[in-house]
């Protein structure tokens, strides 16, 4: 399974083209004259504004209604509760962990949320209206599937991010819904300024994100995986999606020279120990650079793996942009 930067310079072309304004990216002819060392100037991050609306086409070009700024927001994925985060919102209930992670509400106010049974994959459509949600916001490969049995009840919106800019595009499309405009434009500018600030000083060490629960694991490449989208600007990702089919071997994980390896341990039902644990089992494991020099990091998969919004990715970067030091 798949899941699913350079120099001064190169952050300034790179921020322009994610429609961020960066101040600064140039040298006066004065300081060029005396020759003096300056210090590096601060990146300055503008972002649109963001207009409230009742009704818009999302990032990805699907169509949301409502009647009203919705109030009472379910969330089936860990996007949408990064989001309502974001946005000073606590959502009626959610179908994730996330809530718990100290950068979110932490586990004393995440318990007060209430959790929709039947798992991820199949969340109960009877407790999901119970409720009575104005809006229900779930992942469209996977919870697509609810949308007739939602219908009439509530608005389902289904999300399908592939990229850090999918998530900040959604990010701006729930603060015009919810008319948290303001929260939404700050939110987006502190995520920028921080991306602009780590593509400012890429590491040049090789990087890998690896996810699982047990030897068959998966690598996470940046066109399918949020955070993998971050990485080829801030280190070395020589990583490319292979398809659904695709996979990556742990010949072909040696052969890259892997400098730093992030290591996202997906659980399933009771925790059974750790990725990096079992994978040690392997001969080959203990050949690759990161594992020989210690420079394995076991990261929250909460996180890493299933947040994909704009307080996630904050996250992911201080973590990410320490360990490449």
């Amino acid at each position: 399974m798949l899941r699913s930067p350079s120099r001064f310079l190169r952050s300034c072309v790179a921020a322009a083209a994610a429609g961020a304004v960066l101040a600064g990216c140039g040298t006066s002819s004065d300081d060029a004259a005396q020759g003096e060392a300056k210090p590096a100037a601060r990146t300055e991050v503008t972002v649109e504004p963001i207009k409230a609306a009742t009704e818009l086409t999302d990032t990805k070009g699907a169509k949301v209604s409502l009647d009203e700024e919705p109030e009472r927001i379910v969330c089936l994925f860990a996007l949408c509760d990064d989001i309502l985060t974001e946005l000073g919102i606590i959502p009626a209930a959610t179908n994730s962990a996330v809530l718990a992670h100290p950068g979110f509400l932490g586990e004393k106010k995440a318990k007060e949320v209430d959790v929709i049974p039947g798992g991820f994959i199949a969340p109960e459509v009877e407790a999901i209206l119970s409720h009575k949600p104005d809006l229900v916001i779930g992942l469209g490969d996977t919870h697509g599937k609810l949308a007739p049995a939602l219908k009439g009840a509530t608005t389902f919106w289904a999300m399908q991010p592939a990229t850090w800019e999918d998530s900040v595009g959604y990010l701006r499309d729930t603060a015009a819904l919810t008319g948290r405009t303001a929260e939404g434009e700050k939110a987006e500018k502190t995520f920028r300024t921080k991306l602009a600030e780590a593509e400012k000083t890429p590491g040049d060490r090789t990087a890998l994100i690896i996810y699982g629960s047990d030897e068959n694991f998966g690598v996470a490449t940046p066109e399918t995986d949020v955070a993998a989208s971050l990485f080829p600007k801030i280190a070395e990702y020589p990583w490319k999606s292979r398809g659904v089919e695709g996979s990556y071997s742990l010949e072909e994980i040696l052969a890259r020279d892997v400098d730093v390896l992030f290591v996202e341990t997906m659980s399933f039902g009771d925790a059974d120990g750790k990725l990096s644990e079992k994978l040690a089992k392997n001969p080959l494991w203990s050949k690759i650079p990161a594992v020989r020099n210690g420079d394995v990091h076991e990261v929250n998969s909460e996180v890493w793996a299933k947040g994909r919004g704009t307080r996630s990715l904050g996250i992911v970067l201080d973590e990410a942009t320490a360990a490449l030091r």
